[in-house]
């Protein structure tokens, strides 16, 4: 198979490159840097715009599936007006080039994975949420619903669309946790605010593992949310970080320390989103670390 990838070198991006070179497959890298060089794991690599919404011609020739992972950071600076725009546009714009793209091609992908994110919901409380659950009203989750509808240039062209609804990936390499764990190996975590706000997580292992499934099954398409079968309250998991890491986790970060700290970018992190995974579940997945212990042990004691 030969899949196409934007975000190759973010956490997931880099994961899955390496997952289907492993197993034979052909990835070629869609870079914004005109100057990149073939990699030497013997992948290709070929331009794109995301901003100007361009992607080079014969980019994406003959290739069977493409991966869009691209987006700016959520979490990588402080949400000013500048930058909430900068984190809806690298999304739909990014989204609609590819989707657009994929469209134009006399034989184009059987499938488009484009990403989204558990954000789609906002907060949804005590309440458990799957997939037919309608959006939430909040900033992420509008930008999540553009996202999406972004896509729909390659669903008109009968090409398979898959959004993946991310949650918090467990990972020491990026994201959320990979910010957590140096804490609570210091002995300086804690639980976030109230810390009954619901944190949808999922293994790193897990949602490479569910992206290929995506790749591969037929049946499957619309959103999946990327998430293990049981959301936990940040206090669970903050309980989970301390056994796993032997540490005490006796700090206790405040909302409005949060709020004076990351300004609206809080509201994402004190927010409760209890998502399971009721498309995965349907179409046969089966979890390799279901519960946070496997997740974390899978980090901290890696196979291999």
């Amino acid at each position: 198979m030969r899949v196409a990838i934007t975000g190759s070198t973010g956490l997931i991006g880099s994961a899955l490159t390496r997952s289907l070179l492993t197993d034979g497959h052909q990835v070629v890298r869609l870079v914004r840097d005109r100057s990149a060089t073939v990699p030497r794991d013997g992948g290709a690599s070929a331009h794109w715009d995301p901003v100007a919404g361009r992607v080079a011609p014969g980019a994406l020739d003959g290739v069977d599936a493409v991966v869009h992972l691209a987006g700016a950071g959520v979490g990588d600076r402080r949400w000013t007006a500048a930058y909430k725009q900068e984190i809806h546009d690298s999304r739909v714009r990014g989204t609609d080039a590819i989707a657009r793209a994929c469209a134009a091609l006399a034989d184009p992908p059987r499938v488009l994975v484009s990403a989204s994110a558990t954000g789609y919901y906002g907060d949804t409380g005590e309440r458990t949420v799957d997939e037919s659950e309608s959006a939430g009203h909040d900033f992420l989750s509008r930008v999540c619903v553009d996202w999406e509808a972004a896509a729909d240039p390659a669903r008109q062209a009968g090409i398979r669309v898959v959004h993946p609804r991310t949650g918090l990936v467990v990972s020491a390499g990026g994201g959320a946790f990979g910010r957590l764990f140096p804490l609570f190996r210091l002995g300086l975590g804690g639980r976030l605010g109230s810390g009954d706000q619901y944190w949808p997580f999922i293994s790193l292992t897990d949602h490479i593992a569910a992206l290929r499934f995506a790749l591969d099954t037929e049946d499957l398409s619309g959103p999946v949310n990327f998430t293990a079968p049981e959301p936990l309250s940040n206090r669970e998991v903050t309980r989970a970080l301390s056994r796993a890491l032997h540490r005490p986790a006796f700090a206790a970060v405040p909302g409005f320390a949060l709020r004076a700290a990351l300004g609206e970018f809080a509201a994402s992190i004190t927010c409760s989103a209890r998502v399971v995974p009721a498309a995965l579940h349907k179409a046969g997945f089966a979890f390799a670390h279901p519960t946070i212990d496997g997740a974390l042990d899978s980090v901290l004691r890696p196979a291999g």
